[in-house]
């Protein structure tokens, strides 16, 4: 799944209206590789879906 990040752009993890792959889904929250390249997990409402 791809979503596109709408929440406040952190140099060191997201970017805002930046497309990222969701690794998976881990208690409804999405694990995705941030701009620091590591994966975390992060809250679904602060991304859209962009394609499943």
């Amino acid at each position: 799944m791809k979503v596109r990040y709408i929440g406040e752009t952190s140099p060191v993890s997201l970017t805002y209206g930046e497309i990222y792959d969701v690794l998976s889904v881990e208690k409804e929250w999405y694990r995705i590789v941030d701009n620091s390249e590591e994966d975390y997990l992060y809250p679904p409402d602060e991304f859209e879906i962009v394609e499943e």
